[in-house]
């Protein structure tokens, strides 16, 4: 029998949420953990992780202008327009006018940015994958209906991602 201090302690307590947890919860802490792999990848290609959560915007959807890319992002205009305007600086983004208000820009990712975007999401692939290596495929596909139905068509007022 162990009569040492440490056999007479209670066992920690577990510091993350549990499967029982408040969905919020597991949905922010599942985040952070996705935005942390792919933030680090992201900044051993020289960006950040919110450059390429827009170059990603991007490359999967044409022609938004400024405000609408912001609205599928959730990001208010001032943050967007600051995160375009560096994008543009170090050339992944170039700045079109909207041929149906000439008022409007249409932010497009240019060939440098698309190259940047692909290797991070390359390298972003495995770690996704590793993340979710616990779940077979199918649980995978129904995890990304679900968050999709979850986000839905809802307008989020904006966010500093």
């Amino acid at each position: 029998m162990d009569s040492s201090p440490a056999a007479h302690q209670a066992p920690h307590p577990t510091l993350g949420p549990g499967p029982d947890s408040e969905l919020t919860w597991l949905l922010h802490r599942a985040a952070q953990r996705m935005h942390a792999l792919v933030g680090s990848e992201a900044a051993r290609h020289g960006i950040t992780l919110r450059d390429h959560i827009v170059l990603s915007a991007l490359h999967k959807t044409k022609n938004l202008t400024q405000i609408e890319l912001g609205q599928a992002l959730g990001m208010d205009k001032t943050t967007l327009t600051a995160e375009i305007d560096r994008l543009e600086k170090a050339g992944f983004v170039s700045r079109l006018v909207d041929p149906r208000d000439r008022r409007a820009r249409i932010p497009a990712i240019t060939p440098e940015g698309d190259r940047i975007r692909a290797a991070v999401a390359q390298r972003t692939e495995a770690a996704e994958e590793a993340a979710v290596q616990a779940l077979a495929p199918t649980q995978v596909a129904l995890l990304r209906e679900a968050l999709y139905l979850i986000i839905g068509t809802t307008d989020d007022p904006g966010s500093c991602i």
